[in-house]
């Protein structure tokens, strides 16, 4: 026989014979998915965000499927009308969650914050990080490099070139969290968002005390304890120097937005108070 055909007819063989030797043991060993995971995930948006604690959307699907609970499972992106979906599908009861909305803990703009030094580097707050504590005296301020921008999948992040630090669009955050895990001064938060999208926050992250605090940004926290002390919710705790406010325990009175000294706590979204009228004495 040619050498040449025995060579094909050999090699051919243990081909065939390896292909099915591979079929039989696929179809052994072959794990049978749950046909309503492709269904639970073509109800979610896809984004594969990671903000639901999952790799992915595929991921997040699985684990709704097989876990045979809602609980404590929620997509930040397609919010409750989503999990209602899934939750009314797979016969399970999806529990309501409160939006949220990513905040800056800092509002430390150029006009408050004096740069002393000059970053002649890649524009990458995770790097500026490591290298030095920032252009300003402030070690705890935004860098302003725009690593949370980059990392928004969802375009609600820009830099404010007036300010030199970012801003959130209320409407386009998901509040999936990758703007939190990009920022590497952990100056970020998830916070509710509150009824007709109003909150209360401290936007501030110094840690040092008060006279320090106040010659590196002029409205950083200074840990007075004024807005505390007028709070009637207990909401607000002062820890190493800083103010932080619950946001399930604030009831949005403002107290403390009126009480701080340094104006420091932001107020979201809020109409406009009345001016005082002032009495004329004849």
């Amino acid at each position: 026989m040619n050498p040449i055909i025995s060579a094909v007819t050999v090699l051919g063989g243990t081909g065939i014979l390896s292909a099915a030797l591979l079929y039989i043991v696929a179809r052994k060993f072959k794990v049978k998915e749950d046909p309503r995971i492709d269904d639970v995930e073509k109800m979610l948006p896809g984004a594969n965000c990671g903000g639901c604690g999952f790799s992915g959307c595929r991921d997040f699907a699985t684990n709704c499927v097989n876990s045979g609970s809602l609980e404590g499972k929620r997509c930040p992106v397609g919010g409750d009308s989503t999990m209602n979906a899934i939750g009314e599908y797979l016969g399970l009861k999806a529990e309501a969650g409160k939006p949220k909305v990513a905040v800056l803990k800092c509002n430390g703009s150029c006009m408050v914050r004096k740069h002393t030094s000059h970053y002649d580097g890649p524009r990458s707050c995770a790097i500026e990080r490591i290298i030095y504590a920032g252009e300003t005296d402030c070690a705890y301020g935004c860098l302003g490099c725009g690593d949370c921008v980059n990392a928004c999948m969802f375009d609600a992040i820009k830099l404010d070139e007036e300010t030199g630090i970012p801003t959130f669009d209320d409407e386009k955050c998901t509040a999936c969290g990758a703007c939190v895990e990009a920022c590497p001064g952990n100056i970020i938060e998830l916070r509710n968002k509150g009824p007709k999208n109003r909150r209360v926050y401290v936007a501030c992250s110094n840690h040092d005390k008060g006279a320090e605090a106040m010659k590196e940004c002029k409205a950083a926290c200074i840990g007075c304890g004024k807005c505390a002390k007028v709070c009637p919710f207990d909401a607000i705790t002062i820890t190493d120097n800083l103010a932080y406010i619950d946001d399930e325990k604030c009831r949005l009175c403002r107290k403390c937005v009126d009480a701080c000294p340094v104006h420091c706590i932001k107020a979201v979204n809020f109409p406009e108070k009345p001016a005082v009228k002032e009495e004329v004495v004849c």
